[in-house]
C-alpha cells in the first residue's frame, strides 16, 4: 500500500503487488503530487477483510461509539474509492466490541481524550487492524445519516458542539432505525454535461436524500488522480440490508452525461 500523507478522500492510495507495480504506482502518485516531493509517504503491507469506520466521541480517554458503519463493497484496490457506508453495522457483537477497543487504544496512543473521533478499521480472522484515525468527525455530507436523541432531533454536530460548550456529552441513543449513504463515485473521466433520473432515484422506496455536489461542465477526474464524487444519496429503514439495496437500487436510475475533455493546440 502505498499512502501519501499530504493528501485525502484515498487520493493517491494505490495497492501494489510486486516490485514493477511498485515502481509504476510510485512514479503515478509523482505525478498525482504535482512534481512535489514524496518524502512523507507511507509504504504499508495491504491487510485483507471487510472494512468499517467508527464514529465516536472521547470524553475524559473515554469513547463513545456513535455508530460503526459497514462497507459492503471490497475495497481491494488497485484504488480504493469507498462508495456504501450503512450502519448499524452487520458484523456481530464480539466483532464489534473488538474494533471498539481497537480504536480506543489506538486514540490512547496518540493522546487524543477529547471530541470526536473518526476510525477506519479492517477486520479478518486475526481480529481488527487500524487503518486510520484521527479526532474529527466523518468527512463529507455523510453525518446527515446519524440521527441522536428523542424524535431524531439531534444531529451529529449537536453532539460535537454540545461537548465543547461543555454541556457534557449526552446520553442521545442513535436513531433506531438503519440509515446509510452512497457516495456516488466517478466512473470516468471528462466534463460533467448532464444529470439524469433524479427524479427516479428519489422515488425509491427508502431514500431520503439526494444531493449532486458535482457542477455542471465541471471536469471529472476518478481516483486515484481524483478527490470528489459526484454526490451523495441517503436512505434509511428497518435494516440495514434493506438500506443497502435501496441505495443500490436509487444509483442504478441514475445516469451520468460525461464527455471526453479535449485540449486545444493553438
Amino acid at each position: 500500500m502505498i499512502k501519501p500523507t499530504t493528501l485525502s478522500a484515498s487520493r493517491g492510495v494505490m495497492r501494489a503487488d510486486g516490485l514493477a507495480e511498485f515502481r509504476d504506482r510510485f512514479a503515478r502518485l509523482r505525478r498525482i503530487l504535482g512534481g512535489e516531493r514524496c518524502d512523507d509517504v507511507l509504504i504499508e503491507e495491504f491487510v485483507p477483510g471487510v472494512e468499517v469506520a467508527l464514529e465516536g466521541l472521547l470524553d475524559g480517554g473515554r469513547l463513545h461509539v456513535l455508530a460503526l458503519f459497514d462497507k459492503p463493497d471490497p475495497l481491494d484496490g488497485p484504488f480504493f474509492e469507498e462508495t456504501l457506508y450503512v450502519t448499524p453495522s452487520r458484523l456481530p457483537d464480539s466483532a464489534q466490541s473488538a474494533i471498539a477497543e481497537t480504536a480506543r487504544a489506538a486514540a490512547a496512543a496518540l493522546g487524543l481524550r477529547e471530541g470526536p473521533v473518526h476510525a477506519e478499521l479492517r477486520l479478518n480472522q486475526r481480529g481488527p487492524f487500524l487503518v486510520e484515525i484521527a479526532g474529527r468527525s466523518i468527512g463529507g455530507l455523510c453525518s446527515k445519516t446519524l440521527r441522536f436523541g428523542a424524535g431524531d432531533a439531534a444531529s451529529l454536530e449537536e453532539l460535537i458542539l454540545r461537548q465543547a460548550l461543555g454541556l457534557g456529552v449526552a446520553a442521545a441513543p442513535r436513531a433506531a432505525r438503519a440509515s446509510g449513504v452512497m457516495m456516488i463515485p466517478i466512473p470516468r473521466g471528462g466534463v460533467l454535461r448532464g444529470v439524469r433520473g433524479e427524479a427516479e432515484a428519489l422515488g425509491v422506496p427508502l431514500i431520503e436524500g439526494l444531493e449532486i455536489t458535482a457542477r455542471l461542465h465541471q471536469q471529472l477526474l476518478p481516483l486515484p488522480e481524483g478527490d470528489s464524487y459526484l454526490g451523495f444519496l441517503f436512505a434509511r429503514g428497518e435494516r440495514p440490508e434493506d438500506v443497502e439495496a435501496a441505495l443500490r437500487a436509487a444509483h442504478a436510475r441514475l445516469g451520468f452525461d460525461i464527455v471526453p475533455e479535449f485540449a486545444l493546440k493553438v
